[in-house]
């Protein structure tokens, strides 16, 4: 997990169009970045309609939100445009952002450990410091949590 202050990890990254993306891509502007284990799975789902939910406030806010995950880019198109995502999906299929940002960990399920992408999301500011970490995300409320911190942030950096 990145800690707050540390500069957000370079990445170059396809999103769901083929079109590349690096970090220097959002230096400038605040950034919402979510790592998730896999579309189109329920928790995934809800946490990803739940951003695109409330998608006009970061917009208004001047924030730009990427999703990332192994998923292929032919499994995000499928995914944004199933439940009409407005913002960018990237795969990172060699999981090297996915690790630089500290979203592979250890699991478990049914009793059974392996690795696996956890579900953690930064906040990062127009620098490329890393502003706020969310470990432990509730798919369900985790976008409107962004909102007012991010509105809180911006205040404070006013």
């Amino acid at each position: 997990m990145l800690e707050i202050g540390n500069s957000a990890p370079d990445f170059s990254l396809l999103d769901q169009d083929e079109v590349k993306h690096h970090k220097d891509d959002y230096i400038g502007g605040w950034w919402l970045v979510y790592f998730y284990p896999k579309d189109d799975t329920p928790g995934c789902t809800k946490e990803a309609c739940t951003i695109a939910e409330v998608y006009e406030e970061f917009s208004k806010l001047n924030v730009k939100v990427v999703g990332v995950s192994k998923d292929s880019t032919r499994s995000h198109k499928k995914f944004a445009e199933k439940y009409n995502l407005p913002f960018t999906l990237l795969s990172d299929s060699e999981g090297k952002m996915i690790e630089a940002y500290g979203a592979f960990k250890e699991k478990s399920m049914y009793g059974k450990t392996f690795m696996g992408i956890d579900r953690v999301s930064y906040l990062i500011d127009p620098k490329g410091l890393v502003a706020r970490t969310y470990p432990k995300v509730d798919p369900a409320t985790h976008a409107h949590i962004l909102l007012e911190d991010i509105k809180s942030l911006q205040s404070n950096n006013d």
